[in-house]
């Protein structure tokens, strides 16, 4: 169950704003870009972060506590992070397009709903019984295939603002550009007895991107949860 919460995250968080390399832009639709990918930067760095401790207690055979704590914290970091990225795209405005503030909306509604989606999952875990180590794990069977739908929905919301060019613009701008590596995480026993109530969720090898879209010929960016979220297995 570790592995497959982690596998989940990895691919959640390499995929949020996956950007089309086609069409043509103007300024007007080259600043859109970046008053949207100067917020996307510092939220996909918080939520690396937050996946970071996830995977570092996730791989050192912690107690189910241990990983309690340090799962529920990064849940809670990373709803944090959507919701400040609805509000970043909240306060660049509609983008320059004929339909533009549905599709605003449309984005923020949805990072808002992922966001109480993430503040839920924080919730659930704190509530577990992490005294008794395998009712711990079945507490967490639920979670990975919640992480993926998030994980979907997150691309859908984003793809939105991406068309007449503004896909085109935003895989010009830095915020909006993906880590050229991705961390890789091996794998460590599950908590199911072959290793320690700790165990790792991510699978090794490098994040990709999950859900709808793909990533460009060029760049492309992710605010969303990476490699690995602990869990018991």
């Amino acid at each position: 169950m570790n592995k497959r919460l982690a596998a989940a995250l990895c691919c959640a968080a390499t995929a949020t704003l996956a950007l089309a390399g086609c069409g043509s832009s103007d300024n007007k639709t080259d600043d859109y870009a970046k008053s949207v990918c100067d917020q996307v930067q510092p939220q996909r760095q918080k939520i690396q972060n937050a996946d970071n401790d996830i995977a570092s207690v996730s791989s050192s055979g912690a107690s189910p506590s241990q990983v309690q704590s340090t799962d529920s914290t990064a849940f809670g970091q990373i709803s944090d992070a959507y919701k400040a990225l609805a509000s970043g795209i909240q306060d660049a405005g509609a983008p320059p397009v004929g339909n533009g503030a549905a599709l605003q909306k449309n984005a923020v509604d949805q990072l808002n709903a992922i966001s109480g989606a993430y503040a839920d999952l924080k919730k659930k875990v704190g509530g577990l019984d992490a005294s008794d180590q395998a009712k711990f794990a079945q507490g967490l069977g639920s979670i990975p295939n919640q992480v993926t739908t998030l994980s979907k929905n997150g691309d859908d919301a984003l793809a939105k603002l991406q068309a007449d060019g503004i896909g085109q613009a935003m895989a010009k701008q830095p915020g909006c550009q993906k880590a050229t590596t991705a961390p890789t995480l091996a794998p460590s026993p599950d908590a199911s007895g072959s290793g320690g109530p700790g165990a790792s969720t991510a699978p090794s090898g490098s994040a990709k991107p999950s859900g709808s879209t793909k990533p460009s010929a060029s760049s492309s960016t992710s605010v969303k949860p990476s490699s690995s979220a602990s869990s018991q297995s």
